[in-house]
Formats: structure tokens, sequence, C-alpha cells
């Protein structure tokens, strides 16, 4: 099941002393925090709203305040938060692409029988993405490839692949 709401930073530290927060966006796009004024944080298994002003936009940093967060001593309290929104206030996504946090937990099912686990993490090296795979044999590195990635089908679980393209781009736990 998708979840209802999808991390897009943490705030990594105080930024001056009237409670200014810096921000680590966990997007593609830090431009998408122009012009948002709420935010979930996660307490326990709740999301609560919290209303923010972003005050400016570096390209690896927010920088932003927290409703009720007015000095230094406040903001460092938040240090770790991870901030999240809910889909309906997500950037559209096009026709071929899906958010990473959907993706962990997909079983990879090669066209010829193969099923290599589920996918625990991906990496983002620079250039493509990389699925990481666990299961019956092993650990298993799949470039994100159309040629290699045939479908993703988030209501089944499913990432189906290519066996012909995974044999000559995958690397294989060697166990």
């Amino acid at each position: 099941m998708l979840s209802e709401y999808l991390m897009i930073g943490e705030i990594t530290k105080p930024q001056g002393v009237r409670g200014e927060v810096k921000v680590r966006p966990c997007t593609c796009d830090p431009d998408r925090f122009e012009g948002l004024e709420t935010v979930y944080f996660q307490r326990d298994e709740a999301y609560v709203p919290v209303r923010i002003a972003v005050n400016r936009l570096a390209p690896d940093a927010v920088f932003m305040n927290v409703e009720g967060v007015t000095d230094r001593d406040q903001a460092e309290k938040l240090r770790g938060t991870l901030l999240y929104i809910d889909r309906a206030h997500a950037v559209e996504l096009d026709e071929d692409s899906t958010f990473l946090t959907d993706l962990y937990g997909l079983r990879g099912i090669v066209d010829d029988g193969r099923d290599l686990g589920k996918i625990v993490d991906v990496m983002q090296p620079g250039g493509n993405d990389v699925y990481v795979f666990q299961g019956p044999l092993g650990e298993v590195l799949v470039p994100a490839l159309k040629s290699v990635v045939l479908a993703v089908d988030l209501e089944a679980g499913e990432m189906r692949l290519s066996g012909k393209r995974l044999d000559e781009v995958a690397v294989f736990d060697e166990d």
C-alpha cells in the first residue's frame, strides 16, 4: 500500500538566532519548496501539519521558519526532523516516473521466472539510479534502465525485468 505522505526534506540545523532552520531537500527539485506553506512532521504514527515560511533556496538547501519556532534553542530541537507532504500536494510526475519511496518493497520478477526478492535500497550515484534487491539470489544490483525494467506495477507490488538485459548489466552477489 502506498504511503499517504512523501518525505521531501530533513532539518539539518538551526540557521541564525531567530528560529530559522536549514533543510536538506530529499527531492530531485528543491524548487518544489517555493510557495509551500504546510509540511507534516511524523509524531509516532501520526502526521502533524505544521505551517512554514520558506525564506530562500540554495542548490543544496532550503532555509525556512517553522511556526512557533522563534529562537535558536527551539530550532535546535528540530534537528533531524523529517519533512513530509501529503500526496495531494506532491509534484506531478510524468508517465514513466515513480516516487522513490514507492519502489521500496517491490518484488523483482524476471521474465524468465527468476525472483530477485524485494527492493531494499535505491542508490543514486549520479547517472542512472541502481535498485538493490535482496532475495533468493542474494543481493542483486540492477541499473534503472528502460531496457532492463519492463514495467513497474505499484498495485501488484512488482517490478518486471528483462532477463536477457539483466544478465548483461546487473551485479549478482557472489556468495
